[in-house]
């Protein structure tokens, strides 16, 4: 068991419920300042654990 490997998934599982919730909160805002700064803070920070855990599962080598 690769505690790597775990964490990556993790990390990509977190990721992608960033970037769905910063779909939703795209499709169901009215434009508002506010509005903006968290599309944007959710989008980055979603991507941010997508490409990240991508790259964690990506690189461990599997050991058994």
């Amino acid at each position: 068991m690769n505690i790597k490997r775990i964490f990556g998934a993790i990390l990509t599982i977190l990721g992608i419920v960033g970037l769905i919730y910063t779909a939703n909160l795209f499709l169901n805002t009215s434009g508002g300042n506010r509005d903006i700064k968290m599309l944007i803070i959710y989008g980055v920070l979603g991507l941010l654990f997508f490409g990240t855990g991508i790259s964690l599962v990506r690189t461990t080598k599997d050991e058994s």
